[in-house]
């Protein structure tokens, strides 16, 4: 008998042994009794990364870091954000190969133990860190954070510009990097300069294009195509340096051939301020975009239908008392591959508010945004508020002062109840937590639960408890010299958590 012919025997009788035991132990079919939950475990690692925050000398920047408390991460971990090897999106080809020289200087700078030191090191759970910049030489920050640090993990960065172009309260939430972005609301009109800020966190070069589109469609261009991000390094691209003719509203598509970024647009107006622009939530049939301050001056909605089939969407207001429809701005008709844009001037006339965008027949994906803006003449201000997803479990903003700091919750759908959390101060101050019950269709602007002994600056932390999905932004504001400077930040889920499926070794797939 030779060898094949003992190992093929072996083998039959290996199977039919298995086959034997699998028979006798067949599984039930699943269902309600036999199908195990996954669990909710925290998550271990996060990243986040902040974008440089202004080339204007005046800039004063503020950066804050927290991290709520979660059960289960043990006691291990760490976290800090360190500067980025920021480079000119001038660089040319053929400086590539000196671009990947000095990473490679750096890195090994690194290993001889000369590694840069961080701008902020949290050092606990549950309590704010904050760190400063000043002028235009600040760079984009790239930060990671492990173990009993990471789940949930917020980083506010917050600019003040007194004067100039783009003068005001620029504020954005670090966000974790991705392979695409859309963000309606940019511009490349005379008195806009838009900026797409990419940031790489890996240690390997990311390529990334940037396609616009307009009233008309896609506007052609091959400048923004193939864009290099360095390792560990961010690039900014002038939006209008892409196109050749100005367009007012633009939709960005930011796509990502290989590697990750973090992605951001900075909006910079001659007279109205400026602000951070985030993507908005992917393509959804509805989308809600929520806290619009109550003393809106001036609010222009900006849609754009990324499919091949045009979009119809019912335009409603979530109000304190309930969903009212806009006069004379019922619905928006949305054509495909074309951004739509109305103004819906002062839409919330004095009242807390927030924007609910709904299929009027057949549901289309879309994604959208608002431009708002605060104050009257020359002492005007401008934010953006993007469409974001629900608060889910947990969201946090970070960065909240004494004075200033406004949360808005919409329920769009069924009532909610909520527990809001205010963190231990920076520099000191007890923790405090509120609940609140948002009715259906409403927004609703919530007194906030102060920490008692306050210094400094603290977190707010949101839990839904019951009832429907809630939406919630955060306005934060400061008033110089007569302009009411603000910026909004919305507060989708935190992503603390993941589902981890139980796993056990199951026989029977070797009978299929």
């Amino acid at each position: 008998m030779n060898r094949t012919t003992v190992s093929l025997i072996a083998g039959v009788t290996a199977l039919a042994a298995v086959t034997g035991f699998a028979s006798m132990s067949e599984p039930q079919a699943a269902g309600e009794d036999t199908a195990k939950a996954a669990a909710q475990l925290p998550v271990e690692r996060s990243s986040l990364l902040c974008p440089a925050p202004s080339t204007s000398d005046l800039a004063e920047t503020a950066y804050t870091s927290f991290t709520p408390v979660t059960k289960g991460t043990g006691t291990g971990g760490k976290a800090e954000l360190v500067a980025a090897g920021a480079q000119s999106a001038d660089g040319a080809d053929d400086e590539d190969e000196k671009q990947d020289s000095e990473q490679d200087d750096k890195q090994d700078g690194d290993k001889d133990g000369k590694k840069e030191k961080p701008v902020l090191t949290p050092k606990e759970p549950g309590k704010p860190v904050t760190g400063k910049a000043s002028g235009a030489e600040s760079p984009a920050l790239v930060g990671t954070a492990e173990g009993r640090f990471a789940p949930g993990w917020a980083v506010q960065q917050t600019t003040e510009v007194e004067a100039g172009t783009g003068r005001g309260l620029l504020g954005t939430s670090c966000s974790a990097p991705d392979t695409d972005f859309w963000f309606p609301g940019a511009s490349t009109a005379k008195e806009r300069t838009d900026y797409a800020h990419l940031t790489n966190p890996d240690d390997s070069a990311a390529v990334a294009d940037i396609e616009l589109y307009g009233k008309d469609g896609v506007l052609k261009s091959t400048v923004g195509e193939g864009i290099k991000i360095p390792p560990h390094s961010s690039e900014s691209v002038l939006l209008s340096t892409l196109i050749d003719e100005p367009e007012t509203n633009l939709t960005v598509h930011v796509t990502v051939r290989s590697g990750r970024v973090a992605a951001a647009i900075q909006a910079l107006d001659d007279t109205t301020g400026g602000d951070w622009l985030a993507p908005s939530t992917a393509p959804a049939g509805s989308l809600v975009l929520p806290g619009i301050p109550k003393d809106a001056t001036s609010v222009r909605l900006v849609a754009f239908a990324p499919g091949e089939a045009d979009a119809d969407l019912k335009v409603r207001l979530a109000s304190p008392t309930g969903t009212i429809t806009p006069a004379g701005h019922e619905t928006l008709h949305v054509k495909a591959g074309m951004t739509a844009a109305v103004d819906l001037g002062d839409v919330t006339r004095g009242e807390a508010g927030s924007l609910v965008l709904t299929p009027t027949g057949k549901s289309t994906p879309v994604v959208a945004a608002l431009r708002v803006v605060r104050g009257k003449g020359a002492n005007q201000e401008t934010a953006f508020i993007p469409a974001t997803g629900p608060v889910g479990a947990r969201a946090t903003a970070a960065d909240n002062r004494a004075k200033g700091s406004t949360l808005s919750l919409v329920a769009p759908g069924r009532a909610a109840k909520v527990k809001v959390t205010a963190s231990a101060g920076s520099d000191g101050g007890t923790a405090a937590s509120k609940t609140y019950t948002v009715k259906a269709g409403s927004t609703q602007n919530v007194e906030l639960p102060v920490p008692a002994g306050l210094k400094g600056t603290y977190a707010l932390t949101v839990e839904p408890l019951s009832g429907g999905p809630v939406h919630a932004a955060r306005m934060l504001e400061a008033a110089e010299g007569g302009v009411p400077m603000f910026t909004v930040q919305t507060l989708p889920d935190d992503r603390g958590t993941v589902k981890v499926p139980e796993a056990e070794q199951d026989l029977s797939v070797l009978q299929k």
